[in-house]
C-alpha cells in the first residue's frame, strides 16, 4: 500500500462538504497519516476562553481534505478504515454555548428561556493511562474518565453540486458525531461525485451518545486511515462495520426521521447479506437491533441502527473488505487499534 502523510496548513482547512478543490489525489488502498484540528480551530485553550468571545461561526469544524480518490465514480462505495486515532494534545476542551445544545432553547425551537451561562471545561489527557480528568466548576468533584478517541466528521461531497457546511450530517456522512467512529471501524460512504472528495476531522477525545450539551471533549487528532474503493455497492446512508457489529447512520429532523433512515438502511443491508425480503428483514431487525443516539444537537440529528454480527450466520459484507483492512491495519503496528 502507498503511504501518504498530509498535515494541513491553516489555509488548507475546509469547512464544507462539496464546493472545495481537493488537496491531493490518492489511489485506492492508500494509507493516510493526517492531522485533524479540533472543532474550535484550536481557539479554546483554557477555562477562561468562552465560545462567544473566541469562536468565529463560519470557521467551526475545520476539515482535513478533501481527497480525490482515483477511479471513484458515482454509484461506487468509498471505504475508510480508521486504523489509529491518537490525541495530538495533552488536553481537550468542552463548552456550554448560548442557545446551543440538547437541553436549552435553540434558534430552530425558541422559547423564553434565558441562555445557558458560558462555561469551559479543560480535560487534561494522561497519555500513559489514556484517561481524561473531569474537574467540576461549581462543585467539589473530579473523576478520571477513560479516553475514547473518535472522529465527529467523516464525509464525502454531496451530489447535484450541493455544498453543505461541515456542521451538518446527512446522506453524505459529515458531522454524524457517533462514538462508533473509532479506531477499528470501517466507514462505507456512497460516492456522489467523481473522485468522492472525502474529508475528515472534528476529533473527540471522549463523547457520550447524544453529545448532549453540543460539544464533546474536543481535541486535535493524529489520524491514520486506509482508504479503499468498492466498485458499485452503493448505499443510501452511511454504513459502519467493526469486528463485532454492523451499523447504519441516519440523519434528519425530527429524530424519528433519522431513526427511520437508519432502520431502512439496515433492512436493505440485511437483504443484501442474507437474501431476505424486506418484511423478513424488518421482523428480524425488530428483535436484534440496538439504536444508540449519535447526536441531538447538530443541524440534523443522527441515530445509529446497530446489530451484533455474532447473532447471525457469517456473511462478509463487501466481500470481507473490513477483515482485509483490519489485517492491513494490524500489520502497520498501530497505537490504539
Amino acid at each position: 500500500m502507498e503511504h501518504v502523510t498530509f498535515i494541513p496548513t491553516p489555509d488548507q482547512y475546509r469547512y464544507t462538504f462539496g464546493g472545495a478543490e481537493p488537496v491531493m489525489r490518492i489511489k485506492p488502498q492508500t494509507v493516510l497519516t493526517l492531522w485533524a484540528e479540533d472543532a474550535y480551530g484550536g481557539r479554546i485553550t483554557s477555562a477562561d476562553d468562552v465560545a462567544s468571545a473566541v469562536l468565529d461561526t463560519p470557521d467551526l469544524n475545520p476539515q482535513t481534505g478533501p481527497f480525490h480518490v482515483e477511479g471513484a465514480e458515482p454509484g461506487d462505495t468509498l471505504a475508510i478504515h480508521l486504523v489509529d486515532l491518537t490525541p495530538a494534545r495533552t488536553w481537550g476542551a468542552s463548552t456550554l454555548i448560548p442557545f446551543f445544545g440538547g437541553l436549552t432553547s435553540v434558534p430552530v425551537s425558541p422559547t423564553l428561556q434565558d441562555p445557558l451561562p458560558e462555561r469551559t471545561w479543560i480535560y487534561e489527557y494522561d497519555s500513559a493511562a489514556e484517561t481524561l480528568a473531569f474537574n467540576a466548576h461549581g462543585s467539589d468533584f473530579s473523576v478520571a474518565l477513560p479516553a475514547n478517541p473518535m472522529l465527529g466528521t467523516v464525509g464525502v461531497a454531496p451530489d447535484r453540486r450541493e455544498v453543505r457546511t461541515a456542521l451538518v450530517p446527512d446522506i453524505f456522512g459529515g458531522n454524524m458525531d457517533t462514538p462508533e467512529m473509532a479506531a477499528g471501524a470501517t466507514c462505507y460512504l456512497r460516492v456522489n461525485v467523481p473522485g468522492a472528495l472525502f474529508s475528515l476531522g472534528d476529533g473527540h477525545y471522549r463523547q457520550g451518545e447524544g453529545e448532549s450539551c453540543g460539544t464533546a471533549v474536543e481535541g486535535a487528532m493524529h489520524v491514520t486511515a486506509i482508504v479503499d474503493l468498492i466498485k458499485g455497492g452503493n448505499s443510501a446512508w452511511p454504513r459502519l462495520e467493526t469486528d463485532t457489529h454492523l451499523m447504519c447512520v441516519g440523519s434528519g429532523r425530527p429524530m424519528e426521521e433519522a431513526w427511520r433512515a437508519s432502520q431502512v438502511e439496515m433492512i436493505t443491508w440485511l437483504g443484501e447479506l442474507y437474501g431476505l425480503d424486506r418484511y423478513d428483514a424488518y421482523q428480524l431487525l425488530t428483535q436484534i437491533s440496538l439504536c444508540p443516539i449519535a447526536n441531538v444537537v447538530d443541524t440534523n440529528y443522527s441515530t445509529v441502527t446497530k446489530i451484533d454480527k455474532r447473532l447471525l450466520p457469517t456473511a462478509p459484507a463487501y466481500g470481507g473488505l473490513h477483515s482485509e483492512l483490519r489485517s492491513a491495519a494490524a500489520a502497520l503496528g498501530s497505537v490504539n487499534y
